[in-house]
C-alpha cells in the first residue's frame, strides 16, 4: 500500500483539498493484510493442486431461476450449502475474500483483486476507486469494463433483490473515469465497510442484458465471467457445471489452487432422507451433515466401514449461524415483550439435545454464536457508553447481569418456569380460563409455527406440549418451498425456525436483519419485525465503526438487546464442521473461516465423471 499526497479536486467541491489517497491490491476493513502485493496464492491452498475429473454433488430443494440476484422465484443459491460448492456465481465481483461467495479463509474483513487490480480511497472513507484488469473477460470474450460495473450497480439497485439496496444505499453517486477505472463516491465519509460490500458486487454483462427482462425467471443460463459455466439443465432438478478453459482469472493470486474439477454435477433433492440414502449408494461424493441423530447412527454402513467414505469433523472459527424460533412481533398477539419472553421459556433445550441430537448441541446464547460479538456477561467499558442513553427504556437487568436462558434437567420445565411464564402473561392480559388461555376479549392464545422442513416437526411437537401445558395452542404446518418463500416474503405467519447467516465482520447484513426500515419491505430478512430506534441508533454504530473495538462493542450492544427483547427463542450450533465424503479427494488444509470446497482436488488415480 502506497500513501500518495494529491489534490482531488475532480470529486466535487468538498474534496478540493489535500487528502491523504490509499493505493493496494486489496483492502482490509481494519487493520492491515495478511498477503502482501507480491502473494502468490493464499495459504491454506496447494496452487499446484492437478486440475481435471469431475465430482458429483447433491443440493436441498429446487429452483425455478438461473438468476440469482432477483426476488423472483428460487434460485439454486437459495438451497441449504449450495454456496460451500464454490460454482453458484457466474459472474465474478471486483474483489474476492470478504463475501459469501469466496470468503479468503484466513482474515476476518479483507479482500483482494479480482476483476479489479487494485484499488484507491480517500483516508476518510468518503470515496474508492476500482482500477480494472484489461485481461477481464465475459465467457463470450468480450472485455469486462467500467461501464459493465456502472450497469451492474444501478440494475441490481433498482431491479435487483432488496438486498442491494440495503448494502448500497450508501452511495452518492457512480463516475466512469474511463474504460478501466470507476469511481463510488459515498453520501457520508467514514464508511469503510462500505468499500468491502462494493468489492462484492458482482460484474454483469451490459450487452447481455440490456435487452432481457432482468426480473423475469428463467432456465437459460446467462452469460458469466466466472471459472465455471452451466452445461446442462434439468429445471428443478440437475445442474451441471463445466470449468472455463483458458479462464482469464485463473492464474490470479486469489484463484491459484481453486476450481480444480472440470465437471461439477449437481442433483436437487426435495428430501434430505432420501439424498442421504442416495449418497450412502454412491450417487454423489460429498454430503454436509445438518442432523446431529444421523450423524451419531447413521454411518455404520459399509463404505465407511472399508474406507471408501471419511466421516470428519472439522473444528472452524466461522461465526455461527443465528438460527432461531423467530416470533413475528407484527402481529399483535406478540406485540409485548413478556408474551415473547413467556413462549421461550417454554422451550426445554436440555430435553431435544438429549432425546433428539444425542448432546451435540450447545445452546445460543447470542444473535452471534461462536464469535467475539457475543454478548456476555454484563455491558462494560464501550459496550456500556453505548447502552447508557437508553437506561429508561431497557429493561433494567440489562445493565446489571447477564442475559441467561433457563435450563432444565433434561425431563420437563420446572413449576418455577411454569410460574414465571404464566406470571409474564399475565402482565400482558392472558389468563387462565379452564385450559386456554385467553385474553380480556375471551381469545384463546393460538398460533402457528410455519415450517418447510418435515423433519422439524419431531423436534417442535414437544415444545407445542409444552406450551399446550399452560394453555397456548401452538400448531405446526409444513408446507411446501413456493408456498413458504411467498408467505415468508409477505410476513405472512406466526413463528417460524428460520436462519440468518453471519460473517466475520457484521454490518449491512445486520440492517436486513433488524433495523426498522426493513420491517415492511417485502421480501427483507426481518423477519421478527423489528423496529426499535435503540436497535437503529445502535445499527448506526455498528456500520460507523472506525476500529475493530469500536465494531465489537456496537455488535455487543445490538445483540444485548435483541436478546433481552426476545424477539426469537435462540436455538443451538456447533463449532465444527460435519463432513462426509468419498475417499477420492484430497486438499491441503481447511482455514479457520471457511470449509474452502474450492481448493479440493481428485487424487491422481480417480478417474473423471
Amino acid at each position: 500500500m502506497r500513501p500518495l499526497l494529491l489534490l482531488f479536486l475532480s470529486l466535487a467541491p468538498s474534496f478540493a483539498a489535500f487528502a491523504t489517497i490509499s493505493e493496494s491490491h486489496g483492502y482490509a476493513q481494519f487493520g492491515t493484510l495478511k498477503y502482501p502485493a507480491t502473494f502468490t496464492h493464499f495459504g491454506w491452498v496447494n496452487p499446484e493442486a492437478p486440475k481435471g475429473g469431475g465430482v458429483r454433488l447433491m443440493a436441498s430443494g429446487t429452483f425455478d431461476t438461473l438468476n440469482p440476484y432477483t426476488f423472483k422465484g428460487s434460485s439454486p443459491v437459495a438451497t441449504a450449502d449450495f454456496q460451500q460448492y464454490g460454482v453458484n456465481e457466474l459472474n465474478e465481483t471486483l474483489m474476492a475474500g470478504s463475501g459469501q461467495y469466496d470468503p479468503s479463509g484466513d482474515e476476518p474483513a479483507s479482500s483482494y483483486g479480482l476483476i479489479a487490480q487494485s484499488l484507491e480511497y480517500s483516508d476518510d472513507r468518503s470515496w474508492v476507486v476500482f482500477n480494472l484488469r484489461p485481461e477481464a473477460r465475459f465467457h463470450d470474450g468480450k472485455p469486462i469494463t467500467a461501464y459493465d460495473v456502472a450497469f451492474s450497480y444501478r440494475l441490481l439497485v433498482k431491479q435487483g433483490h432488496p438486498q442491494y439496496r440495503t448494502n448500497l444505499q450508501e452511495v452518492k453517486r457512480v463516475d466512469i473515469l474511463n474504460r478501466h477505472r470507476i469511481r463510488f463516491v459515498f453520501k457520508r465519509a467514514g464508511n469503510p465497510l462500505l468499500i468491502l460490500r462494493l468489492g462484492e458486487l458482482p460484474v454483469l454483462p451490459q450487452h447481455y442484458w440490456k435487452d432481457r427482462d432482468f426480473k423475469a425467471t428463467t432456465f437459460e443460463p446467462p452469460l458469466g465471467s466466472g471459472p465455471y459455466r452451466i452445461a446442462k439443465v434439468v429445471p428443478g432438478r440437475e445442474l451441471v457445471f463445466a470449468r472455463v478453459k483458458d479462464w482469464w482469472g485463473e492464474k490470479l493470486p486469489v484463484n491459484r489452487g481453486k476450481y480444480n474439477f472440470d465437471r461439477v454435477a449437481v442433483e436437487f433433492y426435495r428430501d434430505r432422507d432420501v439424498a442421504f440414502e442416495a449418497f450412502k449408494a454412491g450417487e454423489f461424493d460429498f454430503y454436509i451433515e445438518h442432523q446431529a441423530k444421523n450423524w451419531a447412527s447413521g454411518y455404520r454402513f459399509p463404505a465407511v466401514a472399508r474406507g471408501d467414505v471419511i466421516r470428519a469433523e472439522i473444528p472452524h472459527q466461522i461465526p455461527t449461524q443465528t438460527q432461531a424460533l423467530f416470533i413475528n412481533s407484527r402481529r399483535a398477539t406478540f406485540a409485548q415483550r413478556q408474551v415473547r419472553e413467556a413462549l421461550g421459556l417454554m422451550f426445554d433445550f436440555e430435553w431435544t439435545n438429549s432425546a433428539l441430537f444425542n448432546n451435540a448441541y450447545v445452546r445460543s446464547q447470542s444473535y452471534y454464536p461462536n464469535s467475539e460479538f457475543a454478548a456476555t456477561g454484563k455491558p462494560e467499558g464501550h459496550e456500556w457508553l453505548l447502552l447508557s442513553p437508553f437506561r429508561r427504556q431497557l429493561p433494567a437487568p440489562l445493565f446489571t447481569q447477564a442475559f441467561s436462558l433457563p435450563r432444565t434437567d433434561g425431563h420437563g420445565i420446572p413449576r418455577e418456569t411454569l410460574r414465571r411464564a404464566l406470571g409474564l402473561l399475565g402482565e400482558a392480559g392472558w389468563k387462565l380460563s379452564g385450559q386456554r388461555l385467553v385474553n380480556s376479549n375471551g381469545e384463546p392464545l393460538q398460533f402457528e409455527i410455519l415450517l418447510v422442513n418435515p423433519s422439524l416437526e419431531r423436534i417442535l411437537r414437544p415444545y407445542s406440549t409444552n406450551l399446550a401445558s399452560i394453555g397456548i395452542q401452538a400448531n405446526l404446518r409444513t408446507v411446501d418451498r413456493a408456498q413458504y418463500k411467498q408467505r415468508l416474503d409477505q410476513f405472512d405467519y406466526d413463528m417460524i425456525l428460520m436462519t440468518l447467516p453471519q460473517t466475520l465482520s457484521p454490518g449491512l447484513e445486520q440492517w436486513q436483519y433488524f433495523h426498522s426500515s426493513q420491517a415492511k419491505v417485502k421480501g427483507s430478512k426481518n423477519y421478527a419485525g423489528v423496529a426499535s430506534p435503540i436497535v437503529d441508533n445502535l445499527l448506526e454504530k455498528l456500520l460507523s465503526a472506525q476500529t475493530r473495538d469500536d465494531q465489537v462493542a456496537a455488535a455487543r450492544a445490538l445483540d444485548r438487546v435483541l436478546l433481552w427483547q426476545h424477539y426469537s427463542i435462540p436455538n443451538w450450533y456447533i463449532n465444527y464442521h460435519r463432513v462426509a465424503y468419498r475417499n477420492r479427494f484430497a486438499f491441503d488444509t481447511t482455514p479457520p473461516y471457511t470449509l474452502g470446497l474450492r481448493a479440493w482436488w481428485l487424487k491422481p488415480t480417480e478417474n473423471a465423471l
